[in-house]
């Protein structure tokens, strides 16, 4: 999932966050987010979301579905134990460069116009999230609704960084329009 923190700083990306505690000695376990999971331990210092803390990976290592992580000065499970679901940040910068215009971070996308295909604006791109199945776009429209899109090339044909837009070619019919035309009374 991409997103920035919440403290309206744009100019850090979430690379990691920190799950239980893994025995006793300060080891946390950690998911990843970067395109290459070990990747996060080369970023150096890491950031918690209000930015009041810093944390350095010392030692990583493969678990089932994520790392056991020790970080420097946490050394014992309640210190471990304090950290769960603590997000970890990087100023974007410090992300290598993109190869081409085609290739972009998900944060990137955070803040840009989503506009139907005829130039009509639906809305502003508040995240994109990754669950395991494809990624999904999340969409904040005028009347505060939001509305979540899979982000692919049919529904998500353009993105144009440098003018800060995207066209989105919404599906045909949501989920929330199919259930509401359904509990809607039918002619035969």
């Amino acid at each position: 999932m991409a997103s920035r923190p919440k403290d309206g700083r744009d100019d850090r990306v979430c690379v990691a966050q920190i799950g239980a505690a893994h025995g006793l000695k300060g080891e946390v376990r950690l998911w990843s987010y970067t395109q290459e999971p070990s990747a996060v331990a080369q970023y150096g210092a890491l950031e918690t979301e209000d930015g009041s803390r810093r944390l350095e990976i010392s030692n990583l290592r493969v678990a089932k579905d994520h790392f056991v992580a020790r970080l420097r000065g946490v050394d014992d499970r309640n210190a471990a134990e304090a950290l769960r679901n603590t997000k970890l940040y990087i100023a974007r910068d410090r992300l290598p460069p993109t190869e081409d215009d085609d290739t972009f971070y998900y944060a990137d996308l955070i803040g840009l116009a989503a506009m139907d295909p005829e130039g009509a604006k639906i809305g502003d791109v508040i995240a994109v999230h990754d669950f395991g199945a494809g990624g999904i776009i999340e969409i904040r429209r005028a009347d505060q609704t939001t509305a979540l899109f899979p982000f692919n090339d049919a529904v998500v044909p353009e993105i144009d960084l440098a003018a800060g837009r995207m066209t989105v070619v919404p599906p045909a019919e949501s989920g929330d329009e199919a259930a509401e035309r359904a509990a809607e009374p039918q002619e035969r």
